[in-house]
C-alpha cells in the first residue's frame, strides 16, 4: 500500500492560477504600452533595423524600464512579473521588446556573478538612472563557440593590476552600443569552462569596439554586432566576484575538486531561460490573435471561415500549445523565483517548448490565412520572422533537448538510487512482501 503520509508532509501551499489584482492591472498595462507605443513604430524600425530610442525612453516614463521596474519584477513571489513583461512587449515587437529589455542579461550577469559592491555599482549602469537611458550587453557567444560556451577562445591575463582582454563575441544584443559590457573570458584555458571569469568592461574602454553590425531574418529593431577586444585593459576589481573568489576556483578546478557549478555564463542563462520562453509566447500569442481577428469576418463557398470545423481544429490546436507552453513558463520562473532546483531541466523545457511554439504557430497560422500571408503588410510575415530566433538564441533548440534529456536521466538515476538504498535500510526486517510495499513507499517519496 502506497504510504500517502510522504506526500502529505512534502505538501506546500496550493497553486493559484489565477494572477492576483496587482499582476492583472500590470498585464494590463504593459498591453496597453505594447498597444499604444511599440505597435505604431514596430514597422518602421523593422524596415530600418533601427535601434527604437524612443520607445525606450518611453518604457521609463511608462515605469517599464530602470532600476525601479527592476526592482518591481523582483518584488513578486511567484516570479510572475518577468514574464508577464515579456510576453506583453513582445507581443508589440519582439525587436523592440529585445532593445527595451536587453540590459537585463547584463545585469543578470552581473547579479548572478558580482559582489554586493559590484552589484550596486553596476547594475545601475545597465540602465541608467533618472531620466538617463543606460544600455547593457552580456558577451559570451563567439565564432566557434555559441551554446557550447566551454569552447571559449576569448583570453583574460592578468597584468599586474589589470587584466587585459582579448578575443571577437558575435551576435551580441546591444553590442558596441552599449554602456556596460560584461565579457565572458577564459583565464586558465587548460581547465575549460571551469577556468573561465567575468567581467565588466564600461563603454569607451581602450580596446574595445564594435566590429560588423548584423543584418538579420527577425528582431531587426534590436541592434546585434560583434564586439571585438584587443589588448582591452580593465582594472584587477572589474573581475565579477573578485581575485579571491576566482583564485579559489581555479585551485579547485586544478586539483580535481568540484567547482559547484558549470559556469558563470550557463548560471545567467538559467536565471533568464523562462523569460526568454515568455517572449516566444508573446509572439506566438499576436499571431493567434490577428489570425482569430483576420479570419472573423471572412468566409468562402462554405460560409463563415470561423465556423467551418478545419479552421477550428487549426485554432483550437494553435490555442491549446500556447497555453500549454504558458503553464512551462511559469512553473519555471516560480521554481526558480523560490529556489526550488530544476534538476528535471525545468528551465529548459520551458525556453525549448516555447520557441518552439513560437516557431510551429506563425508557420500554421500562415499555411491557414494562405497567399497573403506572404506579404510584408501582413502582421504573420514579422511574427514569423521574429518568432525563428527563439529556436536558437540563449541555447538552441537542439542543446535544450540534450540539457533536458541528460538531467532527466540524472534525476532518475538519483530517484532509484534513493529508492534503493532505502529498501536496502528496511529489508532485513521485512517479509519479502514488504520489501515490495517498502519499495512502493520510497519511490513515492522520491
Amino acid at each position: 500500500m502506497i504510504d500517502w503520509s510522504v506526500n502529505k508532509r512534502r505538501r506546500r501551499e496550493p497553486v493559484d492560477f489565477r494572477l492576483n489584482e496587482d499582476q492583472l492591472e500590470y498585464q494590463a498595462k504593459c498591453r496597453r504600452f505594447a498597444r499604444e507605443v511599440i505597435r505604431p513604430i514596430a514597422a518602421q524600425h523593422d524596415r530600418d533595423e533601427t535601434v527604437p530610442w524612443e520607445a525606450i525612453r518611453a518604457a521609463r516614463e511608462w515605469g517599464l524600464h530602470g532600476l525601479e521596474h527592476i526592482q518591481l519584477l523582483g518584488s513578486d513571489p511567484e516570479g510572475l512579473y518577468g514574464c508577464i513583461y515579456a510576453e506583453e512587449l513582445h507581443w508589440g515587437c519582439a525587436g523592440i521588446a529585445l532593445a527595451i529589455q536587453g540590459g537585463s542579461l547584463a545585469a543578470a550577469g552581473i547579479a548572478s556573478s558580482g559582489t554586493p559592491e559590484q552589484i550596486a555599482r553596476w547594475v545601475p549602469e545597465c540602465f541608467g538612472m533618472g531620466d538617463e537611458i543606460k544600455l547593457g550587453a552580456y558577451a559570451v557567444t563567439e565564432p566557434s563557440a555559441g551554446s557550447d560556451v566551454r569552447s571559449l577562445k576569448t583570453t583574460a591575463r592578468q597584468e599586474g593590476d589589470e587584466w587585459v582582454l582579448n578575443g571577437t563575441k558575435v551576435f551580441i544584443t546591444n553590442g558596441g552600443i552599449a554602456d556596460v559590457t560584461v565579457v565572458v573570458a577564459t583565464v586558465d584555458p587548460e581547465l575549460g569552462h571551469r577556468g573561465q571569469a567575468s567581467f565588466v568592461v564600461p563603454k569607451d574602454t581602450p580596446g574595445l569596439s564594435m566590429g560588423k553590425k548584423e543584418s538579420k531574418l527577425g528582431i531587426r529593431a534590436s541592434q546585434t554586432s560583434e564586439v571585438i577586444l584587443d589588448d582591452c585593459r580593465v582594472p584587477m576589481e572589474y573581475l565579477l566576484g573578485g581575485y579571491e573568489k576566482l583564485q579559489r576556483k581555479l585551485e579547485r578546478a586544478r586539483s580535481g575538486e568540484s567547482t559547484g557549478r558549470s559556469s558563470g555564463a550557463l548560471a545567467t542563462f538559467e536565471l533568464t531561460r523562462p523569460l526568454v520562453g515568455a517572449s516566444a509566447l508573446g509572439i506566438a500569442q499576436a499571431a493567434y490573435e490577428w489570425t482569430l481577428e483576420h479570419l472573423e469576418h471572412r468566409e468562402d463557398e462554405n460560409g463563415p471561415l470561423l465556423d467551418q470545423q478545419r479552421i477550428q481544429q487549426v485554432m483550437a490546436e494553435v490555442a491549446t500549445e500556447i497555453e500549454a507552453s504558458r503553464l512551462l513558463v511559469w512553473r519555471a520562473s516560480w521554481m526558480g523565483r523560490n529556489g526550488i532546483p530544476m534538476t528535471g531541466g525545468q528551465g529548459s523545457m520551458s525556453k525549448l517548448k516555447a520557441g518552439d511554439t513560437a516557431m510551429w504557430a506563425t508557420t500554421t497560422l500562415m499555411d491557414l490565412v494562405g497567399p497573403y500571408a506572404q506579404l510584408s503588410e501582413c502582421p504573420l510575415e514579422k511574427f514569423f520572422r521574429d518568432a525563428k530566433i527563439y529556436q536558437i538564441f540563449e541555447g538552441t533548440a537542439q542543446v535544450q533537448r540534450l540539457v533536458v534529456s541528460r538531467m532527466q536521466r540524472a534525476e532518475y538515476q538519483s530517484r532509484l538510487t534513493e529508492a534503493d538504498a532505502e529498501v536496502l535500510e528496511q529489508a532485513p526486517g521485512n517479509a519479502p512482501g514488504d520489501v515490495v510495499g517498502a519499495a512502493t513507499k520510497a519511490l513515492d517519496a522520491a
